[in-house]
């Protein structure tokens, strides 16, 4: 458990009434993890997201290695050897692992540290059964959830059209 007052400052947070804070306090832990611990790998289900309090955590996919030769029976056993690409970073006062907060619950991409990181992991499934008795609270953290795949979206297009131009 956290206190609920560590959570006030971060935007996540930000216009959340103070009992609505106090409940994910009591479902969170903090967490210390050091450079290349996975938190989920994409297509895992996962039951928990995550507010970084400091370091950071690359967001990201994998995608067939361009650098190795790739056989017919690799690819028709699904065994291709992957890359690793990174398609957001996150960093202190921002959340990943949204997909903890909608169902299915299965990530869509994978998290990985890389730098020595302290979290606050929130356990959704202990979260659930509050949700369903309250609904305007379970529609405040996925309209929230929303902001922040919306926001990841629009940094990934900046990206995009960055790497387009130059």
């Amino acid at each position: 458990m956290v206190s609920r007052h560590s959570l006030n400052g971060y935007p996540f947070f930000a216009g959340m009434d103070a009992d609505y804070r106090r409940i994910l306090a009591e479902a969170a832990n903090r967490v210390s993890v050091e450079p290349d611990f996975y938190f989920f790998r994409e297509g895992e289900e996962i039951d928990s997201i995550y507010l970084v309090v400091d370091g950071e955590i690359a967001i990201y996919i994998e995608v067939p290695d361009r650098n190795i030769e790739q056989t017919l029976t690799m690819q028709l056993t699904r065994e291709l050897a992957t890359e690793e690409i990174t398609v957001s970073t996150v960093r202190r006062g921002e959340i990943f692992g949204w997909s903890a907060l909608i169902p299915p619950h299965k990530s869509t991409a994978g998290a990985k540290v890389t730098k020595p990181s302290h979290v606050i992991e929130f356990n959704c499934r202990e979260l659930q059964p509050v949700f369903e008795n309250d609904s305007y609270f379970a529609y405040l953290m996925t309209l929230k959830a929303a902001q922040v795949i919306r926001q990841r979206l629009r940094d990934r297009r900046v990206e995009m059209l960055a790497e387009v131009i130059s």
